[in-house]
């Protein structure tokens, strides 16, 4: 769930939504921050890249999936 797709919620109400506890269960193996300064971006705020590629299956073949190590935001 780790993509930079199009946010399914806002980022103010992904403040209100995840907690800290959750960012950083969702970021588990990923090298970033895990403070409540970037909730915003915790993953569960963007659409699965899995849901995003299947919406482009007519467009795409899916050649290499890669894994997210690090997130550097601010």
């Amino acid at each position: 769930m780790l993509s930079r797709s199009w946010p399914e919620e806002s980022r103010t109400a992904a403040k209100n939504i995840f907690t800290l506890a959750e960012h950083e269960a969702a970021t588990t193996g990923v090298e970033c921050r895990k403070d409540a300064g970037v909730l915003d971006e915790t993953p569960g705020a963007y659409k699965a890249i899995d849901d995003v590629m299947a919406a482009q299956a007519d467009l795409v073949d899916v050649v290499h999936t890669l894994k997210q190590v690090v997130c550097v935001k601010g």
